[in-house]
């Protein structure tokens, strides 16, 4: 026996015990809706539900009582989950994790190369760690910059895809800097910042322009994009709406719009048509809390004549979903030349 059974679309969790935790998960909103699992025979309990052919989920065993995690015993499948945790996880039949995360032979490597940086428009100790993705062509390319640069390079292994992008001839070459965030101040950074914009305008693309041979952004206008998930690809929103001229390639995984009911500025700029010459790739899980956000952000960005393209995948708000998918954007936004 294995976690979870699956048959059709229906799948099914067991316990074996005296007693049973609940199952938190993806589809319920974890913590938020437990599910009790049913005795089915003696020491044996379950749970089922109905769930699409080509989804990713990731789930726990928890007890609501004493918050206590329970490791499933019937798959061995775990992923970091973000939260100093993991998550079990399976794909049902019509999915499977992208193989542009796997390194292959003769594929040429982009070198990844850390870096110290300074930090003065942002609330912390006054410098900050980043990476840079040199790829391994020696001709001028577009910059990607990506917010939660830490969580893309180490959990969803976006130098490795690039790399076998680029070696596929599925995208150009391009290069990256990877911004870290700033921690329990990242809402602050990445809810529509200005201090952000001006810190990536004064500090970071002088120092890509000195590290990177990337392309004159002035001869070039609009040529490099910017990454992020979440709140950060909220930012990467707003950053293409405030710097159309230099980040003119948007890509937002299951980005936030609106918190509380307000809708946050990003949303008043596209109202406004302000900057309707980005190009913007969303994507979003059909089983997250955000999808109905995201959904109906999109006739408003049609309405106002942006150019988006618009998918949904899936999963749920998590960085094996985002890396599963981020191909997508990056062959939008950077197809071969």
């Amino acid at each position: 026996m294995q976690n979870p059974f699956i048959e059709d679309n229906r799948v099914t969790f067991h316990w074996r015990g005296r007693t049973a935790p609940h199952l938190i998960d993806d589809l319920h909103n974890w913590e938020e809706q437990p599910q009790k699992l049913k005795r089915v025979g003696k020491d044996l309990w379950a749970i089922s539900f109905e769930l699409a052919r080509d989804a990713y989920l990731e789930y726990a065993f928890y007890d609501p009582r004493t918050g206590t995690r329970f490791r499933d015993p019937l798959n061995s499948n775990i992923v970091y989950n973000g939260f100093e945790d993991d998550n079990h996880f399976f794909y049902m039949p019509e999915a499977a994790p992208t193989q542009l995360v796997l390194r292959k032979k003769g594929v040429p490597r982009g070198k990844v190369s850390t870096h110290i940086v300074p930090t003065e428009m942002l609330q912390d100790d006054g410098e900050r760690e980043i990476y840079l993705y040199h790829p391994p062509v020696k001709e001028p390319v577009p910059l990607l910059v990506v917010y939660d640069g830490a969580e893309y390079l180490e959990r969803a292994r976006l130098n490795v895809i690039v790399d076998n992008l680029i070696a596929e001839k599925r995208i150009r070459p391009i290069a990256m800097a990877f911004l870290t965030n700033g921690g329990d101040l990242r809402a602050v950074e990445y809810l529509c910042s200005d201090a952000t914009i001006s810190w990536l305008d004064s500090v970071i693309l002088p120092f890509a322009r000195r590290k990177l041979n990337i392309l004159d952004i002035k001869k070039n206008r609009g040529a490099y994009g910017v990454l992020g998930a979440s709140a950060s690809g909220l930012m990467s929103v707003y950053t293409g709406l405030r710097m159309p001229e230099i980040f003119g390639k948007v890509i937002a995984q299951s980005a936030v719009f609106e918190f509380e009911g307000r809708d946050v500025a990003a949303v008043d700029l596209i109202r406004h048509g302000h900057s309707r010459e980005i190009k913007i790739w969303m994507d979003v899980g059909k089983l997250e809390s955000l999808l109905d956000d995201n959904r109906r952000m999109q006739p408003i960005l049609r309405e106002h004549r942006y150019d988006v393209t618009y998918r949904e995948y899936g999963g749920a708000h998590n960085y094996t979903a985002w890396r599963d998918d981020v191909w997508r954007g990056l062959e939008a936004m950077f197809p071969p030349s």
